[in-house]
């Protein structure tokens, strides 16, 4: 079979195409460290690589989640811990109240509770983010608001929240709640930091009873009654704290969890993506080579000059 110069200069041309294709894949691989530029590259390792992509989206979702749910339960916690101190200061004064025989020192006891109530108020409406931690998702305002009579003192304190409280997911089918409902008087659903009857708390309720009994000079009341009562805030305040560090183990577990798994998917997608460097320096000397080879091959071989076929 008769080969003419027609055909050969054609297919010197596309071979010549090929190489240079070919030198500009290797040379591209080698300068951004990548094997794959287009889909048609590696099908079957796009396909890995975009699965892969796909759920490090899902765990990097997953880890800002951890991140905003921590925050809230540290958050919770620090104001769970104030509570607990105001309501512990106060269960020793309405112990000691039946003892106190000075009225005077009675309505400085009383005193202490109104500041008292006014600090348990502004540690409870503790915003972050600009949302209040313990208003559960009724967002833009304050958890609790106090009522003052004309003598300034505290006739109630009312929860302005709900009792929803938001779930994030922080792994598959798995959502966790970190925060808490500020109060809950109705008996049923998540339990409530100040106000819940399942556990006898009502923190407001009792500090401003104490506060009213001690300007009252009622120390015996105090002790039966008022004295009860904030140790049942006492220890409700102390089961949510033993929760929410609960939840704060579980929280540093999946954050860790997370990372590993982000970790590992980075290598695989490495695996599927960057490129043998050495390899690829090979490959690309060899089509060099080969592509200044053909050169040389048809300048000797041809009559005409490749720069006369191509014009």
């Amino acid at each position: 079979m008769r080969v003419t110069n027609a055909s050969y200069a054609d297919r010197l041309v596309a071979n010549l195409g090929n190489m240079t294709t070919r030198l500009a894949r290797y040379q591209n691989q080698i300068a951004t460290g990548k094997r794959i530029a287009l889909p048609e590259d590696d099908p079957s390792a796009v396909r890995r690589t975009l699965d892969l992509e796909a759920e490090r989206g899902r765990l990097g979702q997953y880890g800002r989640n951890i991140t905003r749910l921590k925050e809230t339960a540290t958050t919770t916690q620090t104001v769970m811990r104030s509570l607990t101190k105001i309501a512990t200061r106060a269960s020793e004064i309405a112990v000691k109240a039946n003892s106190v025989r000075s009225a005077d020192d009675l309505k400085a006891y009383a005193a202490e509770v109104t500041q008292m109530i006014h600090q348990a108020v502004s540690s409870a409406n503790v915003n972050l983010r600009g949302d209040a931690v313990l208003a559960g998702t009724r967002n833009g305002q304050l958890a609790f608001s106090v009522t003052l009579g004309a003598d300034g003192r505290v006739q109630a304190v009312t929860y302005n929240g709900n009792q929803n409280v938001p779930a994030l997911e922080i792994a598959e089918g798995q959502d966790l709640v970190a925060g808490v409902v500020g109060s809950n008087p109705a008996g049923s659903g998540p339990a409530g930091l100040t106000q819940d009857p399942r556990s006898g708390a009502d923190l407001f309720g009792h500090l401003i009873q104490l506060q009213d009994q001690l300007l009252a000079g009622n120390g015996a009341a105090v002790t039966s009654t008022t004295a009860v009562g904030l140790q049942a805030d006492v220890d409700n305040l102390l089961r949510h704290v033993a929760a929410n560090g609960v939840v704060q183990g579980r929280l540093e577990a999946a954050d860790a969890s997370v990372g590993d798994r982000l970790l590992a998917l980075e290598s695989q997608i490495s695996g599927e993506t960057d490129v043998d460097l050495a390899k690829a320096l090979v490959q690309l000397n060899q089509v060099q080579l080969s592509y200044q080879a053909a050169l040389q091959t048809a300048g000797k071989t041809m009559t005409m000059s490749l720069m006369d076929y191509i014009r």
